[in-house]
């Protein structure tokens, strides 16, 4: 945390951009106070035995500005993201909470913008809301509208998802192009004239997840791709994992016109969020057969084998188009704040 006087330590936005100062706050203060079994495993959801079965929970707090954009609003990407977060740990997604904190003044024409469009997303994933709650503050004292949803779920037996299981050889699969969503975002919030070719990629991820995990028993870990991107995602995976990650940039989709946009704006897809993708680790004799499975879901048409676990101690390394060998860290620094 950074000094905001001599005496005393601050947040900044940085601190909420999934990067190496969100992981130093989770790690060292929240952790501290917090830490327990299921907690110190960091995963997208708890997962904990009920009965004979096993369930999944997992909350999530949606600040994006601004909350209507390219391809999504602020009620869908908290569905989405919500679900996904299930998604990518193993369960199939049944119920939702949310919570709504409401700036006076808010439009309440756009009020039910959002929760229309939360209710479509929902009956289109096939979940429902059975409980919320509504706070509403002073003018200034919040930005608008924030949204914080809780997702519950249901693990069937055999799946058995996490760090331990990675292996030198596992391969890495994404099922599509990288930076949809965080270009989007960037594009309407600075008035850049992008127009149509920058579309967010928000969308529940768990039918394609729920086949991966139905048809193969040999997917390791899945992680959806949202703050930091793919690489710090990758950085994460590899330290809790113990091993090296190696990702082939010629391999890792990145859409024409978001490649052209990053360019010009001096920007990363590769650290730039997604709400529509996930990584995939496989066991190399599954890796084709998850490939052809993933590109035969329309959330999947550009998906790629884009890397190998190997042996090492936790670093990430990417072989560069030019021939060359860049490390991968966490994001450093708050390039994008309040993107999701």
């Amino acid at each position: 945390m950074a000094s905001g006087s001599k005496n005393e330590e601050v947040i900044l936005l940085a601190h909420g951009d999934g990067g190496r100062l969100t992981h130093d706050l989770v790690t060292g203060l929240f952790l501290r106070h917090f830490g327990n079994r299921l907690l110190r495993e960091l995963t997208d959801a708890a997962a904990f035995p009920v009965g004979e079965g096993r369930m999944a929970v997992t909350t999530d707090s949606f600040v994006i500005d601004p909350p209507f954009f390219p391809g999504g609003d602020i009620g869908k990407l908290a569905v989405c993201g919500t679900v996904n977060d299930l998604a990518v740990s193993g369960a199939d997604p049944r119920y939702l909470t949310v919570a709504f904190l409401i700036e006076e003044g808010f439009p309440l024409a756009d009020l039910e913008r959002v929760a229309v469009s939360m209710a479509r997303t929902c009956a289109e994933a096939g979940i429902e809301i059975v409980a919320g709650d509504t706070k509403v503050v002073g003018r200034g004292h919040l930005d608008r509208i924030f949204v914080n949803t809780t997702g519950v779920g249901v693990i069937s037996p055999g799946v058995d998802l996490g760090y331990h299981r990675l292996t030198p050889g596992d391969r890495i699969l994404v099922n599509g192009n990288m930076g949809d969503h965080g270009m989007a975002v960037l594009a309407v919030r600075e008035g850049f004239g992008f127009g149509e070719q920058v579309v967010s990629d928000c969308a529940a991820l768990h039918r394609i997840t729920g086949r991966l995990l139905a048809e193969l028993d040999g997917v390791k870990l899945m992680r959806d791709l949202t703050r930091g991107g793919l690489a710090t995602s990758a950085k994460e995976i590899a330290v809790s994992s113990r091993v090296d990650i190696w990702l082939n940039e010629a391999e890792i989709p990145v859409g024409s016109s978001i490649r052209g946009a990053a360019e010009m704006l001096g920007v990363d897809p590769l650290y730039m969020a997604n709400e529509g993708k996930f990584l995939a680790v496989v066991a190399p004799e599954e890796a084709e057969e998850a490939l052809s499975l993933m590109r035969s879901d329309e959330l999947g048409r550009e998906a790629r084998i884009i890397g190998e676990v190997k042996s090492g101690r936790g670093d990430v390394f990417l072989k560069t188009a030019l021939g060359g060998t860049k490390y991968l860290d966490l994001l450093a620094g708050a390039p994008l704040p309040r993107i999701c």
